[in-house]
């Protein structure tokens, strides 16, 4: 694990804008994040279309998880916020990518929400680093 100053943890070349957050903190051995968006790290920017939101907003959740000495391996619960149903799609083909053993996944709970800003999707995870 690198060495971190804190608790919180960034994922380089994203912001929550004018928001005074971080993209999640690590206490112990445990990781929780707050709304990890499909922002395009090189840009900072959020596509318009869901399937590089998906895209991106699961890369965003892979640096987090780095940045705080995690892996997926270590991810025991995602909550995926979609503005709409069409998303899930888009949300499963990241997710099976990620995640193909039907036998070594993390819970993973799925609500329809109104995101702002031009978000159509927004991921919330709990890692446990063992």
């Amino acid at each position: 694990m690198s060495e971190r100053k804190g608790r919180s943890l960034d994922v380089p070349g994203i912001t929550h804008g004018n928001v005074p957050i971080p993209m999640g903190a690590r206490v112990g051995d445990v990781i929780y994040s707050s709304g990890i968006m499909g922002r395009d790290p090189a840009t900072n920017t959020l596509p318009a279309d869901v399937a590089a939101q998906a895209k991106f907003a699961f890369q965003n959740l892979d640096s987090l998880l780095h940045a705080g000495g995690a892996t997926l391996d270590h991810l025991v619960r995602l909550t995926v916020f979609i503005k709409d149903d069409s998303a899930r799609a888009f949300v499963n083909e990241q997710w099976l990518q990620r995640f193909p053993d039907p036998h070594d996944r993390p819970a993973r709970h799925t609500l329809m929400y109104d995101l702002s800003s031009g978000m159509l999707l927004q991921l919330e995870a709990v890692a446990v680093i063992t």
